[in-house]
């Protein structure tokens, strides 16, 4: 009987020293940054868009996890003011490209994670916009309390066609290129 108890002891340590628990660390959605660029045939915009909240998920030091929502009624172009930013942003959050009325958020949720090297992951997540549900891979920099990545996103698999020239050959310079760019910098 003593043996058994020694053994279900010894048992019970192992399993306590193997099993690291998972960690989850919630984003300061207000310290933590998205920046956009959308560029057309004639130039650019850029601007933002806020987290709504976030978490990564950390077993030990590693990255194992996280998931993100996108408040898209944020998104707001930085690079006018008045009256044409007014216009862009009605434009950018009308049905033409995010139709925030009906799609307040986007999500975005970690489905693979691999070590690319010292804190760099290659991550595979699945990325929700326009109640699309599309795979994209990006490599992401943990240092810390901090997680950066950038990424393209191409607007066209999620129903986001305006002025695409995938779909619509004769548009000249009114095209909008398929893909933006997103940086994002997350504090937690």
């Amino acid at each position: 009987m003593k043996n058994l108890k020694s053994i279900a002891l010894a048992l019970v340590v192992v399993l306590t020293t193997a099993t690291v628990s998972a960690q989850t660390k919630k984003i300061d959605a207000a310290a933590s940054t998205i920046e956009w660029v959308g560029k057309k045939v004639t130039g650019q915009h850029n601007g933002t868009v806020n987290f709504k909240d976030g978490a990564l998920v950390f077993k030990g030091a590693k990255l194992k996890g996280g998931s993100f929502t996108v408040n898209m009624t944020s998104l707001t172009a930085t690079d006018l003011s008045g009256e044409y930013q007014g216009k862009l942003n009605g434009h950018l959050k009308a049905d033409d490209f995010f139709g925030t009325d009906k799609f307040p958020t986007a999500t975005l949720v970690f489905k693979k994670i691999g070590a690319k090297s010292a804190n760099v992951y290659t991550v595979t997540a699945d990325l929700t916009i326009k109640g699309i549900t599309k795979p994209v891979t990006f490599d992401i920099t943990v240092n810390g309390n901090t997680a950066t990545t950038a990424f393209n996103v191409d607007r066209t698999k999620y129903d986001i066609k305006y002025n695409s020239k995938s779909f619509f050959e004769s548009i000249g310079d009114k095209a909008i290129y398929d893909e933006f760019e997103l940086k994002v910098a997350l504090k937690f």
